[in-house]
């Protein structure tokens, strides 16, 4: 399986450069299309099972990604989860230093399949309002728990990142659920995340890698984080990943 996993990375490297979905149109300046440059990742193994490309440590047995980041917000409107710095950060509730490619790579090598169910058809530049048609496998496959973690005064918290956020309108906790890995395209050779910075976001945003499917993923001025919650800002924190749909276990005979 080690061997195996280690020959895809090759494919999966350009696989990830190529997603399904049509480019959007993010407000790029030609500058930054004309001189970007993709990033060769570097994997190394770290044990039987756990992998790292940049920063972007996963398991090939659990499906778990791992990634630092640290509290950007501790109050304030956002609408964004995860941003690079050079991204939303005004409204990101954490930043990180990562490449989004490495990210986009471990989902690929991990089997997670992006689902563009959320987004309208475009025609002629429009959204059309029809949405493409999504199987449930890819649907199952696309969903994803995101989960924080932290130290807090020699102790370690993990909790589901939907518990650090409320809703203003109804004034209760983001909807436990899951997330959807949307995937994103590729502008001048470069994929498009690693040149807008958008990584997970509650507004819905084709250049994102993952969206929000939940009620209110259109509204504006609705999510808040929980200022008795979230720790202070800057804290160090590690944003993991995993499958919502886990495997079923048979029973022992």
């Amino acid at each position: 399986m080690i061997t195996r996993l280690l020959l895809l990375i090759p494919a999966c490297a350009a696989f990830a450069l190529a997603e399904e979905m049509p480019p959007p149109t993010p407000s790029i300046p030609p500058a930054a299309t004309e001189n970007a440059k993709p990033t060769l990742p570097s994997v190394s193994q770290i044990d039987e099972n756990t992998f790292k490309i940049g920063e972007v440590t996963f398991n090939q047995k659990n499906r778990e990604i791992r990634f630092p980041c640290k509290v950007n917000m501790t109050e304030g409107l956002i609408e964004c989860i995860i941003v690079l710095q050079q991204g939303k950060a005004h409204e990101s509730l954490f930043i990180t230093e990562i490449c989004p490619t490495h990210l986009n790579l471990a989902f690929k090598l991990l089997r997670y399949t992006p689902s563009p169910e959320l987004f309208s058809l475009m025609e002629d530049g429009h959204m059309t309002g029809i949405y493409p048609a999504v199987s449930p496998i890819i649907k199952s496959r696309a969903r994803i728990d995101i989960e924080v973690e932290w130290n807090d005064h020699g102790t370690t918290r993990r909790f589901p990142i939907n518990e650090w956020i409320q809703n203003s309108n109804s004034k209760a906790t983001m909807t436990a659920g899951p997330w959807l890995y949307t995937g994103a395209a590729v502008q001048a050779g470069k994929f498009i995340p690693d040149l807008t910075g958008d990584i997970a976001t509650i507004m819905l945003v084709r250049a994102a890698m993952i969206n929000y499917p939940g009620s209110d993923n259109g509204e504006e001025t609705v999510w808040f984080p929980f200022p008795e919650k979230v720790p202070p800002l800057g804290t160090p924190t590690t944003l993991i990943i995993t499958p919502h749909f886990k495997p079923q276990i048979p029973p022992k005979p």
